[in-house]
Formats: structure tokens, sequence, C-alpha cells
């Protein structure tokens, strides 16, 4: 009976299957035992080449050449990973494997990554092709997908409709690109007074998103503020505050005096209904009461992340998707290069398993942060001060800290010196002086040590 080959397309990925599988034998570019072989890509090894490998006319950008469809568009390998994609191209080769796994995202521009694959160098005939569709890389749902692996030719169109989207980016941002340099490059470059000569780029995603920005962009530098007056006023015992608002059959309906239908344009206006009306008394027609209930929000995808995390740290949507990859690679967060706002039923089980592991956490950090006896708490602090402990603030403190070790970042400690020198001479009321060491279990593969310091972990 032959191998079985795996390929995912990233090396982390493959290092799960290989953890899942029990495969140890690190090869140069693979993992391989006496039953697995494991492999990846690093995203895509093979594209579509530019217009001069057809014919090195194409390499001058000219009007009369355009636009540049060709009947059959030629794939190469990436230069820069090269090498990884001759490993990959000699594993589908060799005649010791019987069965190839495809385990690339699941997604269009996963399988299209495979078929590039499969189409360029080809696989050994007779060696069975299957793919394997998972929402994540957990161990259960690594080990169903292998063994519910489907034919390859289950997922052809999916393949197919993948190489059609990269031939249509190709075909316009090649044709667009070139004949909008060739006509006006010259002349923007000079507007923008450009060192050197850049050529205009489009494409399908990127020119959208421009000319999404430019319009917003054009909102914002010809908004003109408007100010307008609204009657507010308060009814009831309980002062219920309510709007006033011209509908359909009272004076004010569709006046050129309204900004809108709740809003006056000038104040002298808004001021004339307001003392038309004192005095006199307001019925209330209506008075409904009921308690309103509110779905929890969906989960964010990278989109709403992205923005999000704009909004509060200020950071851009490249950093906050560094830091999501990092998460996931890590299996703090779901796959993120997906629109679902909901969990699938594998990543669902994977939540119980998270929170018994934090639950243990706090078991170890209350042990670690035991109060002391009152002698030990004079030498640290004096009188209440020892009582205020913040242990919430901590808590906030240590989980940051392990997550920052699982992706490998430093966990500081400050001395009670340093505390004196950030906060002055009695430091900070949520410090107390403990001399035991513990460890913190986070999860399988993480562990955080709390060396024994004289200070508070930040």
């Amino acid at each position: 009976m032959g191998k079985k080959l795996i390929i995912t397309e990233k090396p982390s990925v493959a290092q799960d299957y290989a953890k899942v599988f029990g495969v140890s034998g690190r090869q140069n570019g693979y993992i391989e035992n006496n039953t697995f072989i494991i492999t990846w890509c690093v995203g895509h090894l093979v594209e579509m080449v530019y217009p001069e490998e057809y014919d090195i006319r194409y390499k001058k950008w000219m009007l009369q050449d355009l636009p540049f469809l060709p009947e059959t568009y030629k794939y190469g390998v990436i230069k820069n990973v090269k090498q990884q994609y001759d490993i990959v191209h000699s594993l589908l080769q060799r005649e010791d494997i019987d069965t190839v796994y495809w385990a690339g995202d699941s997604g269009k521009e996963g399988q299209t990554i495979e078929e590039n694959i499969r189409n360029y160098g080809g696989v050994r005939k007779g060696m069975q092709e299957l793919r394997v569709w998972i929402d994540s890389q957990t161990e259960e749902e690594i080990k169903r997908g292998v063994a519910q692996a489907k034919p390859m030719s289950a997922y052809e169109n999916l393949g197919k409709s993948g190489i059609m989207r990269s031939i249509e980016d190709y075909a316009m941002g090649i044709n667009f690109s070139r004949v909008m340099s060739v006509k006006y490059g010259r002349l923007l470059n000079d507007a923008a007074a450009t060192k050197g000569y850049t050529a205009i780029a489009v494409g399908r995603v990127m020119t959208c998103v421009l000319g999404m920005v430019v319009n917003r962009e054009r909102e914002i530098r010809n908004f003109k503020e408007t100010s307008f007056y609204r009657v507010v006023g308060d009814f009831t015992d309980a002062n219920i505050e309510a709007e006033w608002k011209a509908v359909e059959g009272s004076a004010y309906f569709e006046s050129p005096k309204l900004y809108k239908e709740n809003g006056f344009k000038q104040k002298e206006d808004a001021e004339t209904l307001i003392n038309s009306l004192e005095g006199k008394e307001a019925v209330v027609k209506t008075l409904e009461k009921g308690i309103s209930k509110k779905k929890a929000p969906l989960l964010c995808n990278l989109a709403e992340l992205q923005a999000e995390c704009a909004k509060r740290f200020k950071i851009s949507p490249d950093q906050t998707l560094q830091v999501a990859q990092d998460l996931y690679e890590k299996k703090l967060t779901t796959y993120l290069r997906t629109d679902a706002r909901v969990l699938t039923t594998a990543v669902a089980k994977e939540i119980d398993k998270n929170l018994y592991k934090l639950k243990s956490f706090q078991e170890n950090f209350d042990e670690f942060y035991r109060k002391e006896d009152e002698n030990d708490k004079k030498k640290t602090l004096e009188g209440k001060k020892a009582k205020e402990i913040n242990k919430d603030k901590i808590r906030g403190g240590l989980l940051g800290g392990a997550v920052g070790d699982a992706l490998g970042y430093p966990v500081e400690f400050l001395s009670w010196e340093q505390i004196q020198t950030c906060y002055g001479e009695n430091g900070i009321t949520s410090y107390e002086l403990n001399k035991k060491t513990k460890t913190a279990q986070i999860s399988d593969d993480t562990q955080m040590t709390l060396f024994t310091a004289n200070g508070i972990l930040f």
C-alpha cells in the first residue's frame, strides 16, 4: 500500500496536519514518515505570465498591440517560490505515493491555487486525488476532513470559476493598465511632479475601491454644514422627551420653512412655533410600554474587525490582518478570509474546551495572588491599601500576557523601583509583593511562568 501525500496552502497548516497524524520526519520542504508525506505551498506557486513571455515585442507598451487576449493563456512558476514548487511537483510524481489529499484553504482562492499546480505540472497517472474541505484546523476537523475527502472532480466547477476569475483579473489589469499608461501616464506624472515615471495600475478590485475612496473624499470636501432647529419637549410626570414633527394635515406640512420634517431652517421660525404652543395643554394619545429584546451582535468578519480596530486602536487594515493571521495560526481565532460571521458546528465545539482552560487559569491566578498574613502585608503596603488590590486589573494584565506569550511577544514585569519611578513614591494600589512562583497553564501548547518578581505583571 502506497503512502498518502497531503498538500496544504501554508507551512503552519502543514504543521497542524503533522501533529494530528504524528508525522515528524522533517525533510527539505516536506515532512515524511512510513504512512504520510506532508508538504505545503506558500500561497500561489504558479501564476499567469506577462505578455512578453508570449512575444518579446509585447515588452514595450504600444496601443496597436492591445487588447492582449491570447487564445490560450500561459502559466509559469513564481520565481521566489520555485524551490518549493519543485518539491511539490516532484512529490506529485513519486511512484510510492498512491493518494494525494489537496488540503488548501476551503474556498475559491484555495481551489485555484491547487488547480494551477495540477494544470501546470500535472499529477502522476494513477494517483488518486482527493479534496479535503474543512472550516478549521482543529484535530477533529482535520481527521474528519481527511476521512470524508471527496474526489477532486467534485470541485471541478469551483476550480474553473476560480481560473476564469484569474483570467478576468489578468485581462483587465494588463489591457487597461497599458492603455491608460500609454495615453495618460505622462500627463498624470507631470501633474503629480513624480521624480520617475510611474505606470497607471488598473485592477478589478483596486480600481473600484479607489473610485469609492475618491467619491467619498469628494463628498467630504464638498460637504457644507447646515444648521437646523428642532423643537423638543418633556411630557408627563416621567418627563418623557418627545420631538415635534410636521405630519400630513398640520400647518407646517411640506412648508418651505422646514429643513426637513422635524426641523426649521431658521431659529426664528422654531421660536414662533414654541411661542404659539406656550400655555397650551398637550394630550398624550398613546403611551406604549414594553420590554424590547435585542439579538446579540454577529461575530466579526475581517472587514468588521479591520473597521473596529481602526476606530479603537488607530491601526491600519494591514496591521489588523497580520495580527488576525498570527492569532489564527495559533488557533486563537477562526479562519479570517471569509465573509461568514457565525461559527460552524465544528468550531463551536472548541468553545467549551477553551473556556475550561481559562477556568483552570483562574484557579492558578487565585492561588498565585492569594492574600498573605497581616505581617507580610505591612511589609508591602500599609493599612487599607493592601486590602484594595484590584485583582480585575491584574487579571487583565495576565490574560494579555498569556496571549502575548502565545504569539511570541515578550512578557514584561515592572520591579517595585520601576513602579515607584512611574507612579510616584507610593507606587500604585494594585501592587502586591508576592514571592511565590507559579505556572499558569493557558492551553495545550502555551504556558506562562509567573517568575518571582517584586512587581506587577503589565
